[in-house]
C-alpha cells in the first residue's frame, strides 16, 4: 500500500470520525473542523473536499472558516504549536520581551514551523487571560507572567 494511500485513508478515517461525533451538520463545521484539526494536526485540502461534500457546503466556506480561526490551520504544523499573544495588555508588560525571546529560541518567525517539525509559532490578538500577561500557550498549557527569562524552561518540557 502506498504512502499517498495510507495518508489518504487516515484522512478519511479522520473526517469520518469527527462527522460521526458532531453530525453531518452546518452549524457543526466548527466542532468537525477543529476534530479533524486534532486529529491529523492540520486541515488536508482532501479533508476540506470530503468535509464539503458530506455538508454540502462549498469548499470556499470552508477554507473561510479555517482560514479565519488560529486554532486551525490548512497547513501542516510542528508537533508543538506554540501561541502568543501580542494584545495590548500583554504588550504593556513586557510581551514584546517575551516574544523576542521565543523567536531567538526557536529560531523561527511568526507563523513558521521549525524545519524538524518540532515547533509552529504563531501570533494571535487574544487568549483571554489577560490579566496574567504576557501569556504564551504551548499546545494546550497556558503560561502566565511570562517573562524572557522563562522562556528556554517553557520550551524545555516539550520532546
Amino acid at each position: 500500500m502506498s504512502v499517498e494511500t495510507k495518508s489518504s485513508e487516515k484522512i478519511l478515517e479522520a473526517v469520518n470520525a469527527a462527522i460521526e461525533k458532531f453530525g453531518a451538520k452546518q452549524e457543526e463545521l466548527i466542532p468537525i473542523l477543529n476534530e479533524v484539526n486534532r486529529q491529523l494536526g492540520y486541515i488536508p485540502t482532501e479533508a476540506m473536499e470530503e468535509i464539503s461534500r458530506r455538508l454540502k457546503e462549498p469548499k470556499s466556506s470552508l477554507f473561510g472558516v479555517a482560514s479565519f480561526y488560529h486554532m486551525l490551520s490548512t497547513k501542516p504544523r510542528g508537533r508543538h504549536v506554540i501561541q502568543f499573544c501580542e494584545s495590548a495588555p500583554c504588550h504593556v508588560v513586557g510581551g514584546r520581551e517575551v516574544f523576542e525571546a521565543l523567536k531567538e529560541e526557536l529560531g523561527l518567525e511568526a507563523n513558521e514551523t521549525s524545519p524538524d517539525g518540532k515547533w509552529t509559532l504563531i501570533t494571535t490578538s487574544c487568549l483571554g487571560v489577560c490579566s496574567v500577561g504576557p501569556v504564551i500557550v504551548v499546545d494546550e498549557d497556558i503560561y502566565g507572567n511570562v517573562d524572557a527569562r522563562k522562556v528556554p524552561e517553557i520550551l524545555a518540557r516539550y520532546e
